[in-house]
């Protein structure tokens, strides 16, 4: 007996509908997606009854939560030395040339922790210094 080793069944898979489906599903998340830059931390800003909203321009944005941590340009400073703190404002207003610093602090914050980025501030030249609030107006909204 003879078998016809020749001709053997040739299958193929056609990648083509497998990839239009990734790229669909690609598309998909690329769309529906959204970003939040004040999604990686939370903080509950001090309250203020006549607080004044300013025009938006571009100033350097110090974050400090609860625990007394420095947020700048969305990293964690290493520590809340003072050197540090001068050595991370000035790197950042030079990078972005930036002459204005706007801190937002936790309200339950201990005020020294403020007081310590509005010293490094004021020793490295950055002399518009605003503290970020949230008016009672804002949070009868929510």
């Amino acid at each position: 007996m003879k078998f016809n080793l020749d001709e053997e069944d040739k299958t193929d898979v056609s990648l083509t509908p497998l990839i239009d489906v990734v790229f669909l599903l690609l598309i998909f998340f690329m769309v529906t997606t959204t970003f939040d830059n004040d999604a990686s931390l939370k903080i509950e800003l001090p309250k203020a009854s006549n607080a004044v909203q300013l025009e938006e321009k571009k100033s350097l944005e110090v974050v400090i939560d609860r625990s007394g941590q420095y947020y700048m340009d969305g990293k964690r400073l290493l520590d809340g030395q003072s050197r540090t703190l001068e050595s991370a404002l000035s790197k950042l207003s030079k990078q972005y040339a930036l002459e204005k610093i706007t801190i937002r602090a936790d309200a339950n914050t201990p005020h020294q922790y403020v007081v310590s980025v509005m010293d490094a501030a004021g020793r490295i030249g950055l002399s518009k210094i605003f503290i970020a609030t949230s008016s009672e107006q804002d949070d009868a909204k929510q």
